[in-house]
């Protein structure tokens, strides 16, 4: 097996909605194609990948680093003792030469990369990345659903309390039982009633509805509203301080009962062990939720998860940010608690296959070889030109 080609380009996934720290006016996402010599169907095969939502494209570390040291490589530098592609392998090819530390564009563009090596290995194999995934580093019986919340009650020009309500019935029809929403960008009177006009849509049932506030808060701020909505047994209080800022959320969950959530914005398998180090992260009822997308990849998740079993973690308390199909797969292969999913934002590559039916918070998989992309009409449409 040899890489012919890589390509690289740029999508945009930009929107009106803000959160409590950033708009998403411009935001754009890295795209990758990596095409093998491998002919199926008088084609070759092709590996695509993308960086998730949150991060901006990180096109020129890809171009001036990621991608030249994978294109130079012996090709059988890439391979497994077999002659597979070994995309943990090519991890090692693209990280030459690269100093410890400074975990943050150069995860994502690796991570971009090493989906796009898993995307093909799969296809290689003629597997779901699920099921090939679940066989070399699972127990060889993946789940067959994966439970996934819906994201959104993000802040927007002139939406009211009736829109937000409506979004989220919006969210209910759809077949999700549990919503999230972003908290921390109003004032606390006003977030409260935000909150209580979810859950009057929930029927007066907190544990459904999980609350975002995209590490906005200091120390005073956490506590207060910690206190304000610990009353409504909320289904977890998410990224509450600065992602890095360990101190504040071991203090936080201190005094805040319920279930703490966080990790999106943590890029290393370093940075993830600190957190269970020091974060006061309570491995009953806390919720970890590293991007495999953004966190150099499903190479270096995968040594985060031999980490947090090391530490005691259930793979069931990791439920991925990105709300994105590579992150499907991973959850089903490594039975972990579920999925993000953003059924209305982040477009053409969030969202899993446009057949996928979500009923009861459960979502199953497509049988699609690789990571099904091609199961997304709008986002093949996207990979394809990028190499066509």
């Amino acid at each position: 097996m040899k890489i012919t080609n890589v390509y690289e380009g740029v999508v945009p996934i930009s929107s009106s909605i803000r959160n409590a720290w950033i708009d998403f006016s411009s935001m754009d996402c890295s795209i990758v194609a990596i095409e093998s010599d491998v002919i199926r169907d008088g084609k070759p095969l092709v590996g695509y990948g993308f960086n998730s939502n949150g991060r901006y494209s990180a096109g020129e570390i890809l171009r001036r680093r990621v991608l030249p040291r994978l294109t130079a490589a012996e090709p059988d530098s890439l391979l497994d003792e077999q002659g597979s592609l070994d995309p943990a392998k090519a991890w090692q090819v693209m990280m030459r030469n690269e100093k410890p530390g400074g975990h943050g564009e150069r995860s994502v563009a690796v991570g971009v990369v090493d989906m796009a090596l898993f995307d093909l290995a799969s296809k290689i194999e003629g597997k779901p990345l699920y099921r090939y995934l679940s066989e070399r580093h699972g127990d060889g019986q993946p789940d067959d659903s994966v439970f996934v919340y819906a994201a959104g009650g993000y802040y927007a020009p002139d939406k009211t309390l009736t829109d937000l309500q409506d979004e989220m019935r919006g969210f209910l029809d759809l077949g999700y039982d549990v919503v999230k929403m972003k908290i921390g960008g109003a004032g606390l009177a006003e977030d409260l009633r935000r909150i209580e006009a979810v859950i009057d849509v929930l029927d007066g049932d907190g544990s459904r509805l999980a609350v975002d506030v995209n590490g906005r808060f200091d120390l005073a701020t956490a506590l207060e509203y910690g206190r304000a909505i610990e009353p409504y047994g909320l289904f977890w209080y998410e990224e509450i301080g600065d992602p890095l800022d360990y101190h504040l959320n071991a203090t936080v969950a201190e005094h805040y009962a319920g279930p703490i959530a966080t990790g999106e914005n943590l890029f290393s398998l370093q940075d993830a062990r600190n957190l269970i180090r020091y974060g006061g992260m309570r491995p009953d009822r806390d919720i970890l939720q590293f991007d495999p997308a953004l966190s150099y990849g499903l190479t270096e998740y995968l040594r985060i998860q031999d980490m947090l079993g090391r530490h005691g973690w259930s793979s069931r308390r990791c439920i991925p940010h990105g709300g994105h199909q590579f992150s499907l797969h991973i959850a089903a292969a490594l039975k972990l608690g579920g999925n993000e999913s953003y059924p209305g934002e982040f477009q053409p590559t969030g969202g899993f296959a446009d057949d996928a039916v979500v009923e009861k918070s459960r979502v199953g998989l497509t049988d699609i070889p690789g990571i099904g992309f091609e199961g997304k009409a709008a986002f093949y449409k996207v990979l394809r030109d990028l190499h066509s």
